[in-house]
């Protein structure tokens, strides 16, 4: 078995559907299993796949467990020489997978390869990135990188000054395609079950890095992502995750110092933007979008001095 491909889905039925067609029709020569591990969804996304996908696995979850915990469901039924984690709101181009794989054949020293990511309308995806740090983080909050993409500095954190056009060396890929070889998993371990979603993939590429392993991109293979299909269900909760998930993460790698002043400059980053929301909610145009931000930041501000999570997720 060359690659197991494992989908967590949750409440994405019609993307899922598309994302496992497009994969039996790129399928090249490689041979493939799937196994899709269902976060208990609502929305019928389990029987979809038991009807329409028969000759996939499917784990039924009784309850979310977030993104790691399902992965590692999948991964330890897995037999492919590979296993490819890829998010349930992607369509996979013709022969992706194959050249994604022929890629890590000759690179015996990457543990983790991720492909050429677009959006639906063909723009290129920022999906490498540096790890995580307290420069990075004060860069991506100053809106400098946004301001200045192509500056190599100011763009370091999600390398936006690069075009993906070549193969290289990074510190981590986005979770959403990452094709990780089974030999390496078994030296490392899976994902670590600690965040319920976020960060996992980061901190996974953190730990193959210490085992000496290489993370490495390629362009050879290219999917189309769509984004966000599950965190949008519950936004200011998926937000607040994210943010937690990081914290987390920089405590691990840093220390706590480290995550009380990344956590200090989140709350000084809600708090100047909360402002600016209220006044556009009262007197912009668009009332509605300006209460959503407002919404959101002071939710933000309540995470970061007093640690308030709204816990609507099972297990977050």
């Amino acid at each position: 078995m060359d690659v197991s491909v494992i989908i967590v889905s949750w409440n994405t039925r019609e993307m899922l559907r598309n994302c496992l067609r497009s994969i039996y029709e790129a399928a090249g020569t490689e041979t493939f299993e799937m196994i899709v591990v269902d976060n208990a969804s609502t929305d019928g996304s389990a029987d979809m796949v038991s009807s329409c996908f028969p000759r996939a696995q499917l784990v039924r979850n009784e309850f979310n467990l977030g993104f790691a915990a399902a992965n590692n469901q999948g991964m330890a039924i897995a037999n492919g020489r590979y296993v490819l984690l890829l998010n349930s709101d992607t369509v996979v181009h013709p022969l992706a997978v194959q050249n994604t794989i022929a890629f890590a054949d000759q690179h015996e020293d990457a543990a983790v390869i991720g492909c050429h990511v677009t959006g639906p309308k063909a723009r290129t995806q920022f999906s490498c990135y540096r790890f995580p740090s307290l420069m990075n983080l004060a860069l991506s909050l100053s809106q400098l990188a946004h301001l200045f993409p192509r500056n190599r500095f100011f763009g370091r954190y999600r390398l936006t000054w690069w075009t993906y056009d070549r193969p290289r060396e990074v510190d981590a890929v986005a979770g959403c395609f990452m094709l990780v070889r089974k030999k390496a998993i078994e030296e490392v371990g899976g994902m670590s079950e600690r965040y319920f979603m976020y960060s996992e993939d980061v901190d996974w590429c953190w730990r193959f890095r210490r085992r000496s392993w290489k993370t490495m991109f390629t362009p050879a293979g290219c999917i189309i992502h769509f984004g966000q299909a599950s965190s949008s269900q519950c936004a200011t909760e998926m937000h607040l995750l994210e943010r937690r998930s990081l914290l987390m993460f920089l405590e691990m790698k840093s220390g706590r110092a480290a995550r009380w002043l990344a956590n200090s400059m989140f709350c000084v980053g809600s708090l100047a933007r909360l402002p600016a929301a209220a006044l556009q909610q009262l007197f912009g145009a668009d009332k509605e979008r300006a209460a959503a931000r407002r919404r959101l930041y002071a939710a933000a501000l309540r995470f970061h001095l007093f640690g308030r999570f709204p816990e609507t997720l099972h297990g977050a």
